[in-house]
């Protein structure tokens, strides 16, 4: 077994928000719309603050950027984040260790209920796409792989690469005589609930058997720490197949399928087709939504949110007001960075709603940010 390495990156803490979703990708939209502006007189505390935050591993490569980018404007402002997995992110939150968390599983009502600080936020803080990756020396460079064959695989029921199930949908593509090996990742995660909330959407026999979670029993094969464990299994197992943030699988150029969509259509991940399947989704108040197997004919069928975690009363003025007022920056003017790694900006409807629910986070009944 390979087990990655989490990156852990000290600075600024990262998310992103805000463009209309039809800016997403490196298309350019047909009627642009600005983000929203970001609200004036915010501005973190002026004294010397450590923040420390942990958990989702799929907004890590935008977090680094984002580091860079608010550490210099706030050198003054310090916040440590570990890339230690969204499982992780919710413990530590829920047991008051670190002050912020990052999940790209929601919460449940029961993880909520047991937090000790009381309510806990959930801030959309990154939308977007899990790349199916995999290891083929000389094979196809975009696989099809349709939901019911890539939930055989997982399960293990489809163990060559070869197999007529795989062949059929490859017309014209050899594919070898390998044996298939299973990449997932062993901490709790929420790449993990998003995928496995995918193929509980599209398979029965995974829904009843396997069922959906930032930590499952997993049917076969080998597990990685964080995406970049997951990525490190892929690209050094020739055979093997994963999933990953997409940004992981640019960044190691690893091969990644084309997956067929709810409307039947075969589509590759980018951050337009997470921007499609965010489209369709009604978002409750609470924020807590699946976004997975949306329709569209070009909507990409494994993506997600990443929320930030944060607890609605603060009971450290000057830590509550880093946190609020990073994230209102983070909201409005960080969100350009993600672009480039291929991630979604969130739409300015839902922006605007988020920057309402952070000014409900309060220390000693007053809001902390104007």
């Amino acid at each position: 077994m390979i087990l990655g390495k989490s990156k852990i990156a000290t600075g600024i803490l990262a998310g992103v928000l805000a463009l209309a979703l039809a800016g997403c990708g490196t298309q350019a939209p047909a009627t642009p719309s600005a983000p929203p502006a970001a609200a004036q007189g915010n501005a973190p505390s002026s004294n010397t603050v450590t923040l420390t935050g942990a958990g989702s591993s799929f907004i890590n490569p935008l977090m680094i950027q984002m580091i860079d980018k608010y550490h210099g404007k706030y050198p003054q402002l310090t916040i440590n984040y570990q890339s230690v997995g969204s499982g992780a992110g919710i413990k530590q939150i829920s047991e008051q260790t670190i002050d912020f968390g990052a999940t790209d599983g929601p919460m449940t009502d029961d993880q909520l209920k047991a937090a000790k600080g009381g309510p806990i936020l959930h801030i959309p803080a990154a939308l977007g796409a899990e790349a199916v990756s995999y290891n083929l020396p000389n094979g196809p460079k975009e696989l099809k792989l349709n939901a019911a064959n890539l939930a055989d695989i997982f399960l293990g029921k489809i163990t060559k690469w070869n197999d007529p199930k795989l062949v059929a949908d490859n017309a014209g593509v050899t594919l070898p005589d390998t044996a298939i090996t299973v990449a997932h990742r062993s901490d709790g995660s929420g790449t993990t609930y998003i995928f496995s909330d995918y193929l509980s959407s599209v398979s029965p026999d995974w829904a009843s058997k396997v069922g959906k979670g930032t930590s499952i029993n997993w049917p076969v094969g080998l597990g990685g720490k964080g995406n970049e464990g997951v990525s490190g299994i892929v690209s050094q197992t020739p055979g093997a197949i994963g999933y990953v943030e997409l940004a992981y699988a640019l960044q190691n150029k690893l091969s990644y399928a084309t997956l067929q969509n709810k409307d039947g259509k075969w589509v590759l991940p980018s951050a337009d087709g997470a921007s499609v399947a965010a489209g369709a989704a009604t978002i409750p108040d609470d924020m807590r939504v699946s976004i997975v197997n949306a329709p569209g004919a070009t909507a990409y069928p494994i993506c997600g949110f990443t929320w930030a975690l944060v607890y609605q009363q603060q009971t450290d003025k000057d830590k509550g007001l880093d946190t609020v007022n990073f994230l209102d920056y983070a909201i409005h003017d960080g969100q350009s960075l993600g672009g480039s790694l291929d991630y979604c900006p969130l739409p300015a409807n839902l922006v605007t709603r988020e920057e309402a629910l952070l000014k409900t986070v309060t220390y000693q009944g007053q809001p902390l940010l104007k």
